[in-house]
């Protein structure tokens, strides 16, 4: 029986006096779709980043597909490993095709075969054939999130790393960008871990939320799970927010909601 295809085995991460992961342990099997929900200063952005190799713990290991990450190269770990974040890094000067293409191009793929692969992520991620001729700064804050998600997919990763993808846009726009991806997630078999200090995003996104506090776990449930209660004060008082925010917006309804 295959294992997960993440484990983070008793991680720990200091800065100086800081402990921004604690022991933390979790796995996560393929196909799944997690996130990683806390405040600012939970630890959530330093877990996801164990994963890639953008940050290397103090003690403990990190395992993907049965494998030591630290035995992989960083480069080539995070070559196979796609990665969304808020500021979404486009490259300025290039086109979007061409900021796609990096992928494909640093894994060697043949040049013949990289013009497709970027007609076929547009498609994919809901974006006009001729946007692969523009630069960034043509484009909108949605659709160059499109292009970070196209771009992290270049290389057809199994895994899904996203830390506050969404957070930047309009209401919504990060509610139809979220839904889109999360069709992607499922349609291209993906196992994804996102970041984010969103409750509702958590909740409407996820199959899994793993709440952290000071860099400890103190939940792992499904969205269900959580709002049907928990025994900590502080996951319960997180799971009343968008409670008492549906409330608030039904009242204002008069009802009607």
């Amino acid at each position: 029986m295959a294992g997960p295809i993440i484990a983070l085995r008793d991680i720990t991460k200091r800065y100086g006096a800081l402990t921004a992961i604690d022991g933390l342990a979790l796995a996560f099997e393929p196909g799944t779709f997690t996130a990683l929900l806390g405040g600012s200063g939970s630890g959530k952005t330093t877990a996801l980043k164990t994963i890639n190799g953008l940050i290397t713990p103090d003690a403990g290991q990190v395992m993907i597909d049965g494998r030591p990450a630290g035995d992989e190269a960083g480069w080539a770990l995070r070559r196979r490993i796609g990665y969304v974040f808020q500021e979404i890094g486009l490259f300025p000067h290039m086109t979007v095709a061409e900021n796609i293409a990096i992928g494909p191009r640093l894994a060697g793929w043949n040049k013949p075969d990289i013009a497709p692969r970027i007609a076929e992520l547009l498609k994919l991620v809901d974006l006009p054939a001729d946007v692969g001729a523009r630069l960034p700064a043509a484009l909108s804050g949605g659709q160059r999130q499109r292009v970070g998600v196209a771009r992290a997919l270049a290389a057809k990763p199994k895994i899904m790393l996203m830390d506050e993808p969404f957070g930047a846009l309009d209401p919504v726009t990060r509610d139809a960008l979220g839904r889109d991806y999360r069709a992607l997630h499922e349609q291209l078999g993906l196992t994804t871990v996102m970041v984010t200090h969103d409750v509702w995003e958590a909740l409407l996104l996820a199959d899994r939320i793993v709440v952290l506090d000071r860099g400890r776990m103190l939940a792992d449930a499904t969205p269900g799970e959580l709002l049907a209660g928990h025994d900590d004060p502080r996951v319960q008082a997180l799971m009343e927010t968008p409670r008492r925010q549906a409330e608030r917006v039904r009242a204002l309804a008069g009802g009607a909601l």
